[in-house]
């Protein structure tokens, strides 16, 4: 999967804040990811990201 900093991914499960799209702060065997809605930023394993990317568009 090509994943690179500064794409915006959509996930199958929303954040609780409501909204599924996340930009991509850094990639590696960890993810850095920035919730687009409220801007909470989390560390999520390279196998959980893959796993639940529905799309991947280049940041607007």
């Amino acid at each position: 999967m090509d994943i690179q900093v500064g794409n915006v991914v959509k996930l199958k499960k929303q954040h609780p804040c409501g909204n599924r799209e996340w930009e991509v702060l850094r990639v590696g065997a960890d993810f850095r990811l920035k919730c687009l809605g409220c801007g909470r930023q989390i560390m999520v394993p390279r196998k959980l990201v893959e796993k639940n990317v529905r799309e991947i568009r280049p940041k607007a």
